[in-house]
């Protein structure tokens, strides 16, 4: 279980949210990708604090897909320097994620 991460990134745009879910899965580099929102965020950027709505991406994958998720995501982002987190999957069903393993190759 400690290969098992989540991905996860925001954006303004919904069709880039949606672009981002498609190449992942499309790729095998997660099992499953969903996206909420629109969120609120805010945040320091160039010294100013900006408000703006955002969608929110979540990637379930396995940890050594990371670095191909990461350009992935990259290729089809809108921003100038997107958050890209991973997080690890310190519990979950096991037949959850089984699946998960058998989707992400």
């Amino acid at each position: 279980m400690d290969d098992v991460i989540q991905i996860f990134t925001t954006t303004d745009d919904k069709m880039v949210a949606v672009k981002i879910s498609h190449s992942l899965v499309g790729q095998r580099l997660a099992a499953c990708v969903q996206i909420l929102g629109p969120i609120s965020s805010r945040c320091r950027w160039k010294g100013r604090i900006v408000s703006s709505s955002e969608w929110l991406v979540l990637a379930k994958t396995k940890r050594s897909h990371y670095k191909r998720a990461e350009a992935a995501i990259k290729r089809v982002h809108n921003y100038t320097l997107p958050e890209i987190l991973a997080v690890p999957v310190i519990e979950g069903d096991p037949n959850y994620l089984k699946w998960l393993g058998s989707e992400v190759k």
